[in-house]
């Protein structure tokens, strides 16, 4: 979820941070790769399908208006405790990716005019 709502913000400093931890807590390169792509991938369970469709429609709540039936697929998936932090998570996600992209928070990546 946080790099999903990451790559939608455009917040390349937390993009970085998203995928390394996502990489030290086991998750597959494969996956990662197509993320963006999510929908059309099938490599995601339907748990992980509710909370990446959750995940978009919050933050792009100004033209989603997160819309009852993604929020039926989190209640069809989730315990009520569990759908408190998901939002909770994904508000806190998009609040950070503001704060770094409102910081020019660098991703911590060698510029690629550097590295030619």
């Amino acid at each position: 979820m946080n790099l999903r709502a990451s790559q939608i913000n455009g917040c390349a400093c937390c993009i970085n941070m998203h995928w390394q931890d996502a990489r030290a807590n086991g998750e597959a390169e494969e996956r990662l790769y197509l993320l963006n792509a999510w929908r059309g991938a099938s490599v995601h369970s339907a748990r992980e399908a509710a909370a990446l469709a959750w995940t978009e429609a919050l933050t792009r709540i100004e033209t989603s208006g997160a819309p009852d039936n993604v929020h039926a697929k989190i209640e069809a998936q989730f315990s009520p405790r569990v759908q408190v932090a998901l939002r909770l998570a994904i508000s806190a996600i998009n609040a950070w990716n503001r704060i770094a992209i409102g910081f020019r928070m660098p991703h911590g990546l060698p510029d690629a005019a550097k590295t030619v």
